[in-house]
């Protein structure tokens, strides 16, 4: 196992990242039954921010500044998003709007930034490597893993322990019923694409110095995120953690042991858990189901 520390390591990296993106997907789906196609270029959006502002290499406070910057871009995405999915109703039309999107957010950014692979250094400070049971890790990466451990923390005490996170339970439970106590429901909608949007488009961000930023990632984390919502189950905060750590260690681990097989074996994991459990893992009581 000490020798594989690394993969498992990666592995927590990367499913701390899936965790932020697929969070917002798997609730917009489960509370809004929407499949939302542009989720990846949000992700994107982030991703050549941080090329904008942060592409060589710069201080903590720039770093910052473009974690800032991306999550209000996401959010007004999400907030437009949410409008434009809500004019539409059928599913096909929701699909294909969110899909145009995407299309040209993807290519306004092709347009603006070229279509090079760019490399993203991490802040200066975060720079190094630290010696972990004897191996030698980035230290940006630890502090990727950190913020996942932060960001599931906040969204658990959000959701399961305050008074905004029961609202957003009980609309995914039965918007109706909520409707019916004289809450705004579609408010909690919007917000709730926004959020989702913001932590998407700052994932961008965080992931830049470990993916960097190209054409075509966005659709790659699209599919990342399509299959930990699957995995862990429509609408569920605990669900979008468990399948990001899973698929996180599969494609890390996959990758180290079995290159060659390293793509299939994060389908055949879903196809698993679609097999025992077709809700998913960890789905929330009353989210919509495919």
């Amino acid at each position: 196992m000490t020798g594989h520390l690394v993969s498992v390591l990666n592995g927590l990296a990367m499913g701390s990242l899936l965790f932020a993106i697929a969070l917002g997907l798997s609730l917009v789906f489960g509370m809004m039954d929407v499949l939302n196609l542009a989720h990846g270029a949000v992700y994107l959006v982030g991703a050549y921010v941080a090329v904008a502002l942060v592409a060589d290499g710069a201080s903590l406070a720039a770093f910052v500044l473009a974690v800032l910057l991306a999550a209000v871009l996401g959010a007004v995405l999400g907030g437009v998003l949410a409008g434009l999915t809500r004019a539409t109703p059928h599913h096909l039309d929701q699909a294909l709007l969110t899909l145009g999107v995407s299309l040209v957010v993807a290519e306004t950014l092709s347009v603006l930034f070229g279509n090079d692979v760019h490399s993203i250094a991490a802040p200066a400070v975060a720079g190094g490597s630290v010696v972990v049971f004897g191996e030698t890790y980035p230290v940006y990466r630890l502090l990727v893993i950190g913020f996942g451990v932060v960001l599931a923390v906040a969204v658990y005490v959000l959701v399961e322990r305050s008074v905004l996170g029961s609202v957003i339970r009980a609309t995914v439970a039965d918007r109706g019923m909520v409707s019916a106590l004289g809450i705004n429901t579609g408010r909690v909608l919007v917000g709730v694409f926004a959020a989702g949007a913001a932590l998407a488009a700052v994932g961008g961000v965080l992931a830049g110095p470990i993916l960097g930023a190209q054409p075509g990632l966005d659709e790659k984390v699209l599919l990342l995120a399509l299959v930990v919502v699957v995995i862990g189950g429509l609408g569920s905060v605990r669900g979008a953690l468990l399948g990001a750590i899973l698929i996180g260690q599969v494609q890390a681990l996959g990758t180290s042991l079995l290159p060659e097989y390293a793509s299939f074996l994060i389908f055949a994991a879903m196809g698993l858990v679609l097999l025992l459990r077709p809700a998913g893992l960890l789905p929330a009581r009353g989210a919509v189901h495919a």
